[in-house]
């Protein structure tokens, strides 16, 4: 299991980022079915379905199985998480990424992106895309993504494709 802790003021990162960060923030890929899993489908409920009236179907989450999990915590609480999935051999497509409305801003996206992008390398992948919310493209810019299509709508919102070659 790959487990990263961050602690405020931790080298190799901004000195912008170091004091929004959490004192102290673990990143772990999560098993699919584990109580983990469990947090992570009640954080994308909250934040990326009940707000559009939506719900998972159960089909849907069973094949999340072979996909990448990844959840930020702090001490046993899920303060975000994301998922990659493999789109072809070279790229893997950001999926659900959410950090609690109260906890956004303090750096929990960028870190679990990071951890994202660095996994993806690691795993010898050579980019990462994305169907961003249309009021999340901004956060993804600052990272280093760009806008790679035309606005669509999925989920009943604008969404825009982006891309980064890592």
């Amino acid at each position: 299991m790959a487990l990263i802790l961050i602690k405020q003021g931790a080298s190799g990162l901004a000195s912008s980022q170091k004091k929004c960060i959490l004192k102290n923030m673990a990143l772990k890929l999560i098993e699919h079915g584990s109580p983990e899993y469990q947090q992570m489908l009640s954080l994308r409920s909250s934040v990326l379905r009940k707000p559009l009236g939506l719900e998972f179907d159960p089909v849907e989450l069973e094949k999340e199985n072979h996909d990448i999990l990844i959840g930020a915590f702090e001490e046993e609480d899920m303060l975000g998480c994301c998922m990659l999935i493999e789109e072809n051999p070279a790229t893997l497509r950001l999926r659900q990424m959410a950090v609690y409305n109260e906890k956004q801003g303090k750096g929990i996206g960028r870190a679990m992106m990071s951890f994202a992008e660095n996994l993806a390398r690691d795993r010898g992948y050579k980019a990462l895309n994305m169907h961003a919310r249309k009021n999340a493209i901004g956060f993804y810019e600052k990272m280093g993504y760009q806008v790679a299509s035309e606005e669509f709508t999925e989920v009943t919102i604008p969404h825009v494709v982006m891309e980064k070659k890592l």
